[in-house]
């Protein structure tokens, strides 16, 4: 009798990889009544994860009566104690992920090791982002193995033909971002809109280097595999048709907008009840949602345009903004005499949950891809103001593609500015026939998602 399916599921350890990944570990449960999932990230993200129990100082793993205990959380090493740490040294990233590279994959050999002397060989192993080493363990103990992509197709693509040999026209004019670039069976794009790592990132002395290089890795480790690399892919196939056919040689599979089935156990949770309540209380597509991501820090001058912003819309907003951000806030609210009437902020929301709700008719983002999946399986439209990594190319498809949002500009010193702010809500959730289209084209997309993630649909 052969071994049951064992899926060992690897992921970086930021919120944004952990997230999907997850989702994915649930969706391998429901599609597969007999596999195992085993869920590993870096000891002290399992740790945030899993808080100690007051008793016992030990990491708890809850059961997990939804799928019958066939999903197990197994941190892996990544050579320090308490993981990255944000400081003022601009090496220290990079110096972090090679401890990461390093530990991790003999952390991970070890587990994959332990398990086939277990009896319970893993017979694949899916990974996400900045793991190029876990293809390597898994290659080299005959296991095979699938990337999955928690980024849009298109960012894979140009990656894909950027150390393919298109990588001299994007370096000679990576300083321009006016410059208009044109990839193999990609529309144009400019400089500015490539993912930031090709433009920024591939200088040593760059804080940020380690990722480029990464990236670099993952791209050379998937053309190692024979016959071909198996790529699963966080959208749809009508979210990116022609992005698809212009992947390269690799095989990839579009299962997405992997979204949260059930408890979203292992993401950080706090209590819901009072911003609820709050939007409970607000009339239908009233409400503006404002959320940066869970690594966003944001200027304090930055801070005070976006507040201004909200209020001169005269709309109600939930603002969700860090914990170390919100001292700032304190002080701008105290400056501003108490004139911030209309919205909330909160530190933590379930952004799934609140995009769901009636209230919400729009939603200021960063444009992180979880969060643009979010909205666009919301209905919700989007003003993008996109910063960094794959986030220029998603609002791309956000305002050019799928026509559901507009692009917030910045001004010369990269702020947004309160007459902004309130132009791009006005836009979408004004009066005017602009808005009804845009809130139209939301509800297609939205139905699309759904058939893609139904039963039968181009996801299933």
């Amino acid at each position: 009798m052969s071994p049951r399916p064992h899926f060992l599921v690897l992921t970086f350890p930021f919120q944004g990889h952990i997230a999907p990944a997850l989702r994915l570990a649930r969706r391998l449960l429901a599609a597969a009544p007999d596999a195992l999932v085993t869920f590993s990230t870096t000891e002290a993200a399992h740790s945030r994860m899993f808080p100690a129990k007051p008793d016992d100082g030990g990491a708890e793993v809850p059961d997990d009566d939804e799928v019958g205990g066939r999903l197990e959380f197994l941190p892996f090493s990544d050579g320090t104690v308490a993981g990255y740490v944000r400081t003022g040294d601009p090496g220290a990233f990079n110096a972090y992920m090679a401890r990461f590279h390093a530990a991790g994959a003999r952390s991970v050999a070890g587990i994959v090791d332990a398990f086939a002397a277990r009896g319970r060989p893993v017979s694949r192993v899916v990974y996400t982002l900045l793991l190029p080493w876990a293809a390597d363990v898994a290659r080299e103990r005959g296991v095979p193995s699938a990337l999955y992509w928690i980024q849009p197709v298109a960012v894979f693509a140009i990656y894909y033909h950027y150390f393919h040999g298109q990588d001299g026209v994007i370096t000679e004019h990576r300083h321009d971002p006016s410059f208009v670039v044109e990839l193999p069976g990609l529309a144009p794009q400019t400089i500015g809109d490539l993912p930031s790592f090709l433009t920024e990132s591939t200088d040593p002395s760059n804080m940020f280097h380690s990722v480029f290089t990464g990236i670099r890795d993952l791209i050379e480790t998937l053309d190692k595999e024979s016959p071909k690399a198996t790529v699963l892919a966080n959208t749809c196939q009508e979210f990116e048709l022609a992005s698809l056919a212009a992947v390269g040689a690799h095989d990839v599979l579009p299962v997405g907008p992997v979204l949260p089935s059930g408890d979203e156990s292992g993401i950080i949770k706090q209590d819901d009840a009072e911003y609820m309540e709050w939007l409970d209380a607000k009339p239908e597509n009233s409400v503006v949602y404002v959320s940066f991501g869970s690594l966003a820090s944001m200027a304090r001058e930055q801070l005070d345009e976006l507040l201004r912003g909200l209020e001169e819309s005269g709309r109600p907003y939930l603002f969700v903004i860090r914990k170390d951000v919100k001292v700032a806030l304190a002080e701008v609210e105290a400056e501003m005499m108490g004139r911030l009437k209309n919205g909330i902020a909160v530190e933590w929301c379930d952004q799934v949950r609140v995009l769901s709700h009636t209230a919400v008719g729009c939603f200021v983002t960063h444009c992180g891809w979880n969060s643009v999946l979010e909205s666009v399986a919301s209905g919700v439209p989007m003003v993008c103001v996109p910063r960094l990594s794959d986030q220029h190319m998603n609002a791309q498809l956000v305002v050019r593609e799928w026509r559901v949002g507009v692009r917030a500009q910045v001004d010369d010193g990269g702020v947004l500015r309160a007459a902004e702010v309130r132009r791009c809500i006005d836009e979408l959730m004004g009066n005017l026939e602009a808005a009804a289209e845009v809130r139209r084209m939301a509800g297609k997309w939205k139905r699309i998602a759904a058939e893609a993630t139904a039963k039968g649909g181009s996801s299933d």
